[in-house]
């Protein structure tokens, strides 16, 4: 125990809900080595914030022991919370302050003198780059600004252990590099860190992992470890003249495949040993395992629930193709503008039917304002919108009648139990009576909702609430759906559902729109639109994307790669040009 800055001895944690105690974790054994990144990962509801909570002495084990840089949380818990730093989910800044208030506030609350609290913001605002916005309230600050300012309040008081509940959800790939840029830099300074991550690829930054599930520690190793593991094992695939989804859904169906992912210009597929399951017109070529390959194959095989067979499309229905006919969502000339601000600069695009199209950019690059306007919830400025053959600016309430929506956050009724929430939408979008029976069965069989009818909104885990509110949406069969970000936050286990959902969709005729901020998700969109500062600089195939950003020394770049060179490309020709 003397090299670790967190401990935990059999601990168990009971939670009730409708009488029954849930285990959030069951006996719990587990150490975070000092001086080292330690990567908390597991699936939705494996015990992951309750641990953090254990760890930040908010709540105390119901059996077990809890050890926080030698001290125990039953009797020095209010010691352990003057040395560590934590950043839940949801970190509580001020909106209505400014940077620099949030901060006096927070140095306050944590008993910094003057004199270290000067010294300490000085140094937070450099590392995090907010000097120059100070002045700015919180709420006018971007998602990624907002968690580096979140950072940055919890690490005023030089903390010894830093404990951070998933702090990237939410932002986009530039962000998401700064803000571990923050955290390896503590490291560095000899900082220990335990943080909880629903991007794999981040743990594969991590030194350590603990991978948690049903509340129960399921292994405790290094990531190269687990990884090494795999060898022989993972492969990229490819068949000439099929669509990548059409071939990842064949693939995924195949015995002696464990998952299968669309991955540039293939599908990459984990296999469970021997010799790969192939066709004679594929090509197979070994790749080198990565984390989210172990994690897949560790949590496998732990739950029936993880093992279900992918869900049926809905019944295909005769809608037109991207062929067939004209655009089912048209942008022209489109402008929006808040006072003397401009959020949206003249954009235009074409969605055709049937497609999976995504629309990518930083935070605060527009696209939710576009994406907004597009479902009919804001008013454009000026410009054309046209959505299922209606123009919105003159027969919006026809045009919102054709879509489905599912929003960033929970948008459902937390109060309402899942069948009170499917008959609510259901009466809602006025269907009668024996169609609102017979879509409400659907919903709950085709998302494995049953066992959940009964229990309210706000009680689901994170990824059964995302897949109430894609039922919700679904429940009038429209003919266009619209998605904002909504994987945020969801394991990925569950965003493989989710897209085998889409895919599935789309298959049946339905045009889908997404904005994501996982980048491997925009490869699965047949086309793209990438915006910045309200502007679109780059349109077309995932793989046109990606070619516009190749190099000598990269040649062939990821989508986040891409994404990343683009927008500061982009970005920093704007600040010559002003």
């Amino acid at each position: 125990m003397a090299e670790a800055a967190l401990a935990l001895e059999s601990c168990t944690k009971l939670f009730g809900r409708e009488g029954a105690p849930v285990h959030a974790l069951n006996q719990v054994s587990a150490t975070v080595r000092a001086g080292r990144i330690t990567g908390l990962l597991g699936p939705d509801g494996a015990g992951k914030t309750t641990l953090l909570r254990l760890a930040a002495a908010l709540l105390l084990p119901d059996s077990g022991r809890v050890s926080v840089l030698g001290m125990d949380t039953r009797s020095e818990g209010m010691a352990i919370q003057q040395r560590i730093g934590y950043m839940p989910q949801r970190f509580g800044l001020y909106e209505e302050l400014t940077v620099q208030e949030n901060l006096d506030l927070y140095a306050a609350l944590q008993g910094l003198s003057p004199v270290e609290k000067a010294a300490r913001q000085q140094e937070l605002l450099a590392l995090t780059a907010l000097g120059p916005f100070g002045g700015r309230r919180a709420g006018q600050l971007s998602g990624g600004m907002k968690q580096k300012l979140g950072l940055a309040c919890a690490l005023l008081r030089s903390p010894s252990l830093l404990l951070l509940d998933e702090p990237t959800v939410g932002v986009d790939p530039i962000s998401r590099r700064e803000l571990w840029h923050i955290i390896e830099n503590r490291r560095a300074a000899g900082v220990s860190v335990l943080i909880s991550t629903a991007y794999l690829d981040e743990a594969e930054r991590c030194e350590d992992i603990l991978l948690l599930h049903e509340g129960r520690l399921l292994v405790q190793d290094t990531q190269e470890a687990l990884q090494g593991t795999l060898s022989g094992r993972c492969y990229r695939v490819r068949r000439e003249g099929t669509p990548r989804r059409q071939l990842r859904t064949e693939l995924a169906k195949r015995p002696g495949v464990l998952d299968a992912t669309i991955q540039a210009d293939g599908v990459r597929v984990l296999v469970e040993g021997g010799s790969p399951p192939a066709a004679p017109s594929e090509q197979w070529d070994a790749v080198s395992p990565r984390f989210e390959d172990a994690f897949v194959n560790l949590l496998r095989g732990q739950a029936a629930s993880l093992q279900r067979p992918e869900p049926p499309p809905p019944p295909r229905r005769d809608l037109p193709r991207a062929q067939d006919g004209p655009a089912v969502i048209e942008v022209k000339e489109l402008w929006r503008r808040f006072g003397n601000f401009d959020a949206v600069k003249g954009i235009s695009f074409q969605v055709q039917a049937g497609q999976v199209f995504g629309l990518l950019g930083a935070n605060g690059a527009g696209k939710t304002t576009t994406f907004n306007m597009l479902c009919g919830l804001l008013s454009p400025t000026s410009g054309t919108l046209r959505v299922a053959g209606q123009n919105l600016g003159r027969a919006a309430a026809a045009a919102r009648a054709r879509i489905g929506y599912v929003s960033q956050k929970f948008a459902l009724y937390g109060n309402l139990s899942v069948l009170q929430n499917l008959d609510f939408f259901a009466s809602v979008y006025g269907l009668g009576r024996q169609q609102r029976a017979i879509r409400r069965d659907w919903a709950l069989s085709h998302f494995s909702l049953a066992p959940y009818a009964r229990v309210n909104g706000q009680d689901l885990p994170l990824g059964f609430k995302q897949r109430l509110a894609l039922a919700c949406a679904l429940l009038h069969e429209p003919l266009i759906l619209f998605l904002d970000e909504p994987t945020s936050g969801v394991d990925p286990l569950a965003r493989r559902e989710f897209w085998s959902q889409i895919n599935g969709l789309a298959e049946s005729g339905v045009t889908i729109l997404v904005t994501t901020h996982f980048m491997e998700e925009a490869e699965y969109c047949d086309e793209l639109v990438l915006m910045s500062q309200g502007e679109i600089l780059a349109q077309g195939s995932p793989q046109a994307i990606r070619s516009q950003a190749a190099t000598r020394d990269l040649p062939s770049p990821t989508m986040e790669d891409a994404f990343i060179a683009l927008v500061q490309a982009h970005e920093a020709g704007l600040r010559r040009a002003s």
